[in-house]
């Protein structure tokens, strides 16, 4: 589970750094985005690279996903009966955030993906012009699309607080004081990430990209 993290949480930085350029301007987001396309050429045919991404990525999930389902199918099975009393732990929080933060982030994956990948509930749905099909996504009309995608990212952070520490603890950050400074890392690597994600959105929103 870790593994398939660290490999997707890989995707979610370059992911993020891509969005970013949107700030340089749409000749240079779209030369970008084209660019993506063609990656690979002549090895690869058109939009090769991207799709053996996106294999790859779907891979990862259901690893992910299956990893997931094991853990907590052996947690259960350690523990056939349930407690009488348990008091309130840190960590159960932290599950439960995990659940119903995969759920909303599996959700917008598939939205984000008939959004801006097929274009087919984009606004205008262009392959060829990537710029204003974010544009137009995230216009100020569009504020519930904004809204949607700052709970996904919110939801993200959230998950990625909670998997990067447990990937530094269950991948050998054992040391003294280890757990404190794990937590501290994965809070900021979460807060970075989707300070990222949110950027492009509420630039967009606000009028600052258009």
């Amino acid at each position: 589970m870790a593994v398939t993290g660290i490999l997707l949480v890989l995707f979610l930085i370059a992911h993020m750094l891509g969005n970013l350029k949107i700030f340089t301007g749409a000749t240079s987001f779209d030369h970008y985005a084209h660019w993506l396309r063609e990656l690979g050429a002549p090895l690869l045919p058109s939009a090769g690279f991207l799709w053996i991404q996106r294999v790859g990525l779907l891979t990862a999930v259901l690893l992910h996903i299956g990893a997931a389902t094991i853990l907590a199918m052996r947690a259960r099975a350690a523990r056939p009966v349930r407690y009488a009393h348990r008091k309130k732990v840190r960590g159960s929080y932290a599950a439960r955030t995990m659940r119903w933060g995969g759920v909303i982030i599996l959700l917008f994956v598939i939205y984000h993906i008939l959004d801006l990948t097929t274009g087919t509930l984009n606004p205008v749905g262009d392959p060829s012009r990537p710029y204003a099909n974010v544009v137009a996504d995230f216009a100020p009309e569009r504020w519930y699309v904004t809204a949607f995608y700052t709970l996904a990212v919110v939801a993200l952070g959230f998950h990625l607080r909670h998997g990067v520490f447990s990937a530094l603890r269950s991948l050998g950050q054992q040391t003294p004081g280890g757990e404190q400074r794990a937590r501290l890392v994965a809070l900021v690597f979460a807060v970075v990430l989707c300070a990222g994600y949110l950027l492009v959105p509420f630039a967009v929103l606000t009028g600052l990209v258009s």
